[in-house]
């Protein structure tokens, strides 16, 4: 039996992160990393960031973000 791979849970921001100067910060974080993050507003999901190095994967992989 094959094990599947393990699970990441994503990393959360919160909008007044990105207010508060560290959208740079961040934004590298998640492009050196190639992962993505939920952007929260008064502690709700508003968006998600991702690197555009996971979003071409996804693209490869068939799956367009656009279309849902």
């Amino acid at each position: 039996m094959e094990a599947k791979p393990e699970k990441t849970t994503m990393d959360f921001y919160n909008m007044s992160d990105f207010l508060r100067g560290q959208s740079s910060k961040i934004i590298t974080k998640l492009s050196e990393e190639e992962a993505a993050a939920f952007v929260l507003k008064n502690g709700r999901s508003m968006a998600v960031s991702m690197s555009i190095d996971r979003d071409e994967r996804l693209m490869k992989a068939g799956i367009d973000i656009t279309d849902y």
